[in-house]
């Protein structure tokens, strides 16, 4: 029984900061695609205007 409440706190103090950093790196992943697309079209641009 005293296992499980180990387990059971371990869980509860590392699982929080995990899914808090997993959400934020799913809804960071949306703007780094459109952070490099950008960054595509600006070498573009800077390319045709060389």
């Amino acid at each position: 029984m005293d296992d499980l409440t180990i387990l059971l706190g371990q869980a509860a103090q590392y699982g929080f900061p995990m899914v808090i950093s997993w959400y934020l790196l799913v809804r960071m992943e949306d703007k780094l695609e459109q952070l490099t697309s950008s960054i595509d079209a600006l070498k573009a641009l800077i390319s045709q205007r060389a």
